[in-house]
């Protein structure tokens, strides 16, 4: 089948219906404006997902020259000050053609376009560009940044196209050739990581600022990126109280003005713990589509739902002691607990929801809750649960779903006896069937899997771990050495 008005009419109802998405970027925030070359990746990022998606479209060539270019402005973007033949969007879709089938040189984008005269009458050409025309205005005309955008886009396209089932003129690379190009240095220190929290922060800003909103009202002096800004400067630094943040913030900022720390506190805690998800949430898909092209992301489907804790309490806890719960070990402190679901193994580390952990939760609402947010934003296969979920009901939960589970068990009597029989026999591993009693007559099947840990400094039993699991044991390598 081939592009209709009708087929593209579907896909833009479709966009113009999502209701975690403002389409075009450049109104969707002050950040971005229609010179916007971050708002125009997003832009062709937002449409090529649906339009794959259209059991009509079925080749790349018809978005190349259907994707909505008129709002874009690129003078800011153009080298050339005087009269030329073609205008910089005909151009923009020229080479984002060339890049989209992988041409190393302009000759075969000529070549391409003479063969397939119906092309050139979609992409607005009344004659066929020669060669030294296209390499002067790649080369000379278009920016360093318009280029880049261009790959990047034409990348977007084939990804998207590819994941829809799509046939597409060439494979399409699943890591970004600026990522390539970057520091492959790992784990920073700290003091690199500040030195770069200018770039950081502009990064952030792009992708998760749009999703925040403060809700101060017209008219406010201070822009309110200015305390999203204020926000990740305090994120990188450990133990920065606001009020000192705020002072350092004003001498490392380039801002003219930016929030003082009280005003900062106050505008923050009027945000409900539902504002703050919700609008985290936003910014973790809009996060999702940027990644969702790598080769890290495209290997992702396992998640790990576990509970962590702030720093201990040191304020008055009166009329929040359900809310400020203690720690998760057994001491006097207390403070604050977090549920939070992550993507791990292959995948890019991203911490998908959190929800806070209050005195009367149980353990299947605590695992549920982000467990549905997870599923909600992306594929997922695995679920990896720490040990104080080894609850038969959560497990048999999660197995409803369709989805398979590896959790540490606590071990009881039996599973005491059963490794200090295995620590006799000289065996690393065992693996049983277990059932575990749902109530009614009513039982949970799994797989008790005991293995024994690498480099352990016991002699005795407790050199092994006991995990459960309603699949294969393959998942256990993502514990490491537990």
């Amino acid at each position: 089948m081939a592009l209709t008005r009708e087929s593209r009419r579907t896909v833009f109802r479709q966009i113009a219906q999502r209701s975690s998405a403002d389409w075009p970027t450049y109104e969707s925030s002050p950040l971005f404006d229609r010179s916007s070359l971050p708002a125009l990746e997003s832009d062709v990022r937002l449409v090529a997902e649906p339009w794959f998606q259209h059991d009509d479209h079925e080749a790349v060539e018809p978005f190349v020259h259907a994707v909505p270019l008129a709002y874009v402005q690129f003078d800011a973007h153009d080298r050339y000050t005087g009269s030329t033949s073609y205008e910089m969007e005909t151009l923009f879709r020229l080479f984002l053609l060339k890049e989209c089938h992988g041409w190393n040189h302009e000759t075969a984008l000529v070549e391409s376009l003479t063969k397939h005269p119906n092309l050139c009458d979609q992409l607005g050409l009344e004659s066929v560009p020669d060669q030294s025309t296209l390499w002067r205005s790649w080369h000379h005309r278009f920016t360093a940044e318009l280029q880049a955008t261009v790959e990047t886009a034409a990348r977007t396209i084939l990804i998207k196209a590819q994941n829809a089932g799509v046939t597409v003129p060439r494979e399409p690379d699943r890591q970004s050739r600026r990522h390539h190009d970057e520091n492959k240095e790992s784990d920073p220190d700290d003091q690199t990581v500040l030195e770069q929290a200018e770039t950081l922060t502009d990064r952030v800003s792009d992708v998760a600022f749009p999703a925040f909103s403060l809700d101060r009202g017209e008219g406010c002096e201070i822009h309110e990126n200015a305390y999203w800004d204020l926000q990740t400067y305090l994120g990188l630094r450990e133990n920065l109280a606001v009020n000192e943040g705020a002072r350092s913030f004003i001498h490392e900022s380039n801002r003219e003005r930016t929030p003082l720390g009280h005003a900062h506190r106050d505008h923050v805690r009027d945000l409900s713990v539902k504002q703050i998800r919700e609008m985290y949430r936003q910014a973790v898909s809009r996060l999702l589509d940027r990644v969702a092209e790598t080769e890290q992301f495209f290997r992702a489907g396992i998640v790990a739902i576990d509970i962590t804790e702030s720093s201990p309490f040191t304020g008055d806890r009166a009329g929040h002691e359900d809310e400020i719960i203690g720690t998760k070990e057994k001491t006097d402190e207390y403070a604050y607990q977090w549920a939070t679901v992550q993507l791990v193994g292959n995948a890019v580390p991203i911490v998908l929801d959190a929800r806070p952990v209050r005195k009367g939760d149980t353990r299947k609402e605590i695992v549920e809750d982000p467990l549905d947010s997870a599923e909600a934003a992306v594929h997922v296969d695995n679920v990896l649960i720490d040990r104080e979920f080894d609850s038969q009901h959560i497990l048999e939960m999660i197995s409803q779903r369709g989805l398979s589970y590896v959790v540490p068990k606590r071990m009881q009597t039996s599973e005491k006896a059963q490794a200090k029989r295995l620590l006799k026999r000289g065996k690393d591993r065992y693996e049983t069937d277990r059932k575990l009693h749902l109530g009614d007559n009513e039982w949970h099947s799994t797989t008790l899997i005991y293995r024994r840990k690498e480099n352990s400094e016991r002699t005795d039993h407790q050199q092994y771990s006991v995990f459960m699991t309603n699949r294969n044991s393959g998942l256990l390598t993502e514990y490491g050495g537990s």
